[in-house]
């Protein structure tokens, strides 16, 4: 039966296939080091005890209705007073959107300054943009980044495609890859974008900045930058991205939030009243108690990030001994969010059933069933299928099962010929 030309040719999650072939095998009994999920199991990262006893309050209390468009004006207010103590960013709460998590915040953003055929830049690996652009039709020009970049875009890579585009998507710490601009990288990157507005006359679209800080609170001695920090002028051109889903360990309570220029942020409102992709009132109400706790927010985030920091050198010290013993791998060293980077190249091997390892899909399906470990490719973030790079969240495994399947990955890669 026929359907519209967009969900016809709309490509489906290359992680959700993996994900899907995990839980498939874990059914069966099959154990699996699963470090494909951009989530945390909740078993060993719960959320703050003070925010879930805020979230059962708010239900208790009825609180169970509909939530202003734009978010309950006491978070509104609490997340203004945090990007001001945190980031020394001034913004009202007139200028903050709160939604169902990022992604809407995401949706949105494309949605309000893409038109068809317009151009968009984007870094690969990074996560979705590809889809994102897809949806509004985009003209997308994907920036292609370096290891010795730790894969991020650098001002000389974005230069030359800057002209007559209408938005640079970028975030830091970065999803897949875990680690994040310099003062220096970003401030060079902001510089082009300045410039290139001055050059444009009144009857074109500014080119903006999406900056998507969703891990900005799970850094490991680097310090976050941000652009308006950096440039006050960016203020006009950046919307940011932002919420509780990774730095509160809160990925399934869906709180989320977006900020920049009014008119932007306006826009996305009425954009999104017509999806209704509001955070819950419940979830809503008690994240704006919480963060009146501004001592336990802090207590918070360095205990998890501390941990999280601590899984990731378990993994990137896992994989420099294999490197160390001969085997062609590397990682390199975390430097934020959920995430390390691996390089599997091995591609070309042959299988012990004598079938080639043609690309990094088939990488990844041999590992889990030869190995029980499950990593996401740097394919399903953008890069071509013959990229010897992976994604690795630790997320949803705790420190003693990443050393435990350590030696089942040296054995299943051994066997590679």
């Amino acid at each position: 039966m026929k359907v519209s030309k967009l969900a016809a040719n709309l490509i489906g999650s290359e992680i959700v296939k993996i994900g899907n072939e995990v839980n498939d095998l874990k059914a069966k009994g099959a154990e699996i080091a699963n470090l494909t999920i951009g989530d945390l199991n909740s078993n060993i990262y719960p959320i703050p005890a003070l925010l879930k006893e805020e979230i059962q309050k708010a239900y208790q209390n009825n609180l169970t209705n509909y939530p202003p468009a734009n978010g309950l004006l006491s978070l509104r207010n609490e997340v203004s007073k945090d990007l001001k103590k945190r980031w020394n960013l001034d913004y009202d709460a007139n200028d903050i959107l709160i939604t169902a998590g990022s992604r809407p915040l995401i949706y949105a953003v494309y949605k309000t300054i893409v038109d068809a055929g317009d151009k968009v830049i984007y870094p690969t690996p990074s996560w979705n943009n590809n889809h994102y652009a897809y949806l509004t039709s985009a003209d997308a020009i994907e920036v292609r980044t370096k290891q010795e970049n730790n894969f991020l875009p650098t001002a000389e890579d974005l230069k030359p495609h800057l002209s007559g585009a209408v938005m640079v998507a970028l975030c830091s710490p970065l999803n897949p890859t875990g680690t994040m601009f310099t003062e220096e990288q970003l401030r060079e990157i902001c510089e082009l974008i300045i410039a290139e507005n001055k050059n444009r006359g009144a009857d074109q679209k500014p080119l903006y900045l999406m900056y998507d800080q969703i891990y900005s609170n799970l850094t490991f001695g680097a310090k976050h930058v941000d652009p308006v920090s950096l440039f006050p002028e960016m203020r006009e051109y950046t919307i940011y991205i932002d919420g509780i889903s990774k730095c509160l360990a809160a990925t399934g309570v869906r709180v989320g939030w977006g900020f920049g220029p009014s008119h932007i942020i306006d826009k996305m409102k009425a954009l999104l009243t017509h999806v209704g992709a509001w955070a819950p009132k419940p979830e809503q109400e008690a994240t704006a108690k919480y963060f009146q706790n501004a001592d336990d927010v802090d207590a918070f985030i360095t205990d998890f990030k501390g941990k999280l920091e601590e899984s990731l050198k378990v993994l990137h010290a896992g994989m420099q001994n294999l490197k160390e013993k001969g085997l062609p791998v590397d990682s390199i060293q975390p430097m934020g969010a959920l995430y390390l980077t691996i390089k599997l190249d091995f591609i070309g091997r042959t299988k012990p059933d004598g079938t080639v390892i043609n690309d990094s899909s088939d990488l990844v399906f041999y590992l889990i069933n030869e190995a029980g470990v499950a990593l996401v490719p740097f394919s399903a973030f953008g890069e071509e299928k013959s990229t010897p790079w992976f994604r690795a969240s630790v997320g949803g495994l705790a420190t003693n099962e990443i050393d435990a399947m350590m030696p089942k990955l040296e054995i299943a890669l051994h066997k590679l010929k």
